[in-house]
């Protein structure tokens, strides 16, 4: 028994030796500013609190989608108006994240107006 425990912890080490080197990008997108800093500062918060170092958040370009449309149905084509749709976007990185971590960020309730996508 004793060899299979020795070899379960030496792969458990493996692990968590090869989550040191890792990294975790976490993108933020949402069309309000104010509700994606919020979301933004509430990972960091988490991530600092579970003791693991971070980047960011990092200002990405916003993204404007801008739609025109004819005001009237017949005849004055001149007459136009525009709408847009702004995209705000962050980006984190934790640099040596932990299990508790990991953990930690799993329980993290988002509004729902935000968009979060991770990459390991």
């Amino acid at each position: 028994m004793e060899g299979r425990e020795a070899q379960h912890l030496k792969n458990f080490r493996r692990f968590v030796k090869g989550m040191s080197k890792q990294k975790i990008r976490i993108r933020l997108k949402a069309f309000d500013h104010k509700l994606l800093d919020q979301s933004a500062q509430r990972i960091v918060e988490t991530v600092k609190r579970t003791g693991a170092a971070v980047s960011g958040p990092i200002p990405l370009p916003t993204d404007k989608e801008v739609v025109t449309i004819l005001r009237a149905v017949h005849k004055y084509k001149d007459s136009r108006e525009q709408f847009e749709i702004r995209t705000h976007k962050r980006l984190i990185d934790i640099l040596e994240p932990t299990p508790k971590t990991v953990d930690a960020l799993m329980r993290l309730n988002l509004p729902s107006g935000v968009d979060i996508e991770i990459k390991l």
